[in-house]
């Protein structure tokens, strides 16, 4: 509990374990100090300090714990099964990733006073519930893994593109969270859906070097020079993403994922060696299977925009007009504005650039989006 207490305040120490082993060595040397009793007491004490002195030493005879990773091991602590799945997600991103509260609104589609609202629920209901603090049992890891994976990919996604940050990519969330998905898959090396999202991952951040050009602005996808991209890395998450997307037998379980699909999706355009030879009808498809997978309005998004690939902005757009949800979301007016562009329709198209600006933070994007209304005058 002093950990959820501090943590969201100081922010989260470096070694998170040893953190908590030293309070509780020191709250134990405190309590020995207050006892009458000190001279008898005193062997214990020498040896408590010594362990204080020892720095970041772990206690002898500790039974392996099932999450040997320190703050993978935290993470699956706070992804407890009492809170609803969104809640635990939105305490662990601001508890253990790092992310402002804001940043965790933007990535569950809310307002920031909705998701305070949650938090502050959340925290209210582990001191009432006396919800225990402690790492879950290896056989209670399976159930709090859809919760775990979805912050690890959170946390991605805001590195990714950061919507909190002067700069596009926040490349140490990028690489955290690559790292917390492959000690994931040792840890559980059957479960398909964590090569899922540690393919998806992978395959964003290969191409990372060709999202910024040499002026510091936004490249996108269909502009990049693909030989900035990191082929060692696609490859592996190629690999890592035909294992994923494998379905065993017919049972619904062994089906693929939504990282997997996602993954699978990623990989259609790491595979195209120029943009025009992305398979778009193949993408439509996966997101045609994500959306009986996993539905969600941002899914349809990327739906829509995959069949204005394949057909042509019109029915793009009439895909777009079909989603509700997301006038809120930055990427659905800056896609609506481009199908519009590309349709000639050029004042539509400056007015969703505008509602697309009201809505971005990060300057890099801003510029991008400025650079794109400003191309419709000429």
């Amino acid at each position: 509990m002093v950990a959820l207490e501090r943590w969201p305040r100081d922010g989260v120490p470096a070694n998170p374990g040893a953190w908590i082993t030293r309070v509780a060595r020191n709250r134990a040397i405190d309590r020995l100090r207050r006892e009458r009793t000190l001279d008898a007491k005193r062997p214990q004490l020498e040896r408590l300090e010594a362990l204080r002195v020892a720095g970041e030493d772990e206690p002898d005879e500790v039974a392996e714990p099932a999450v040997a990773d320190d703050r993978l091991r935290l993470i699956f602590t706070c992804c407890h099964p009492a809170f609803a799945p969104e809640a635990r997600v939105a305490l662990t991103l601001r508890t253990l990733g790092g992310l402002s509260t804001a940043e965790i609104a933007r990535a569950f589609l809310t307002s920031e006073s909705a998701m305070a609202q949650r938090l502050v629920r959340a925290k209210r209901k582990i001191r009432a519930a006396r919800i225990p603090y402690e790492v879950p049992a290896a056989d209670q890891l399976p159930e709090r893994l859809p919760s775990v994976l979805a912050t690890v990919y959170l946390i991605f996604n805001e590195g990714y593109s950061a919507s909190g940050s002067d700069e596009l990519i926040r490349r140490e969330l990028c690489a955290e969270s690559i790292r917390l998905a492959r000690v994931l898959g040792e840890i559980m090396p059957r479960e398909r859906e964590i090569d899922g999202l540690l393919a998806l991952m992978l395959l964003h951040d290969a191409r990372r070097a060709a999202r910024i050009d040499a002026r510091g602005e936004l490249v996108l996808l269909s502009d990049q020079d693909r030989s900035l991209w990191d082929r060692q890395q696609i490859e592996t998450g190629l690999e890592l993403a035909r294992r994923a997307l494998a379905v065993r037998g017919v049972v619904a379980s062994s089906a693929p994922g939504p990282y997997a699909l996602q993954a699978a999706v990623a990989a259609e355009h790491c595979r195209a060696p120029t943009a025009s030879d992305t398979d778009w009808d193949r993408i439509r498809l996966l997101y045609d299977w994500l959306l009986r997978v996993q539905p969600s309005p941002v899914v349809e998004l990327n739906r829509a925009v995959a069949i204005a690939m394949a057909e042509g902005p019109q029915p793009g757009l009439d895909a777009l007009d079909a989603i509700e949800g997301l006038d809120a979301y930055l990427h659905l007016h800056s896609a609506r504005a481009d199908l519009l562009r590309r349709a000639g329709r050029t004042r539509e198209a400056a007015n969703e650039y505008d509602r697309a600006l009201e809505l971005s933070a990060n300057p890099v994007e801003r510029s991008f989006l400025e650079r794109r209304r400003a191309g419709l005058a000429q």
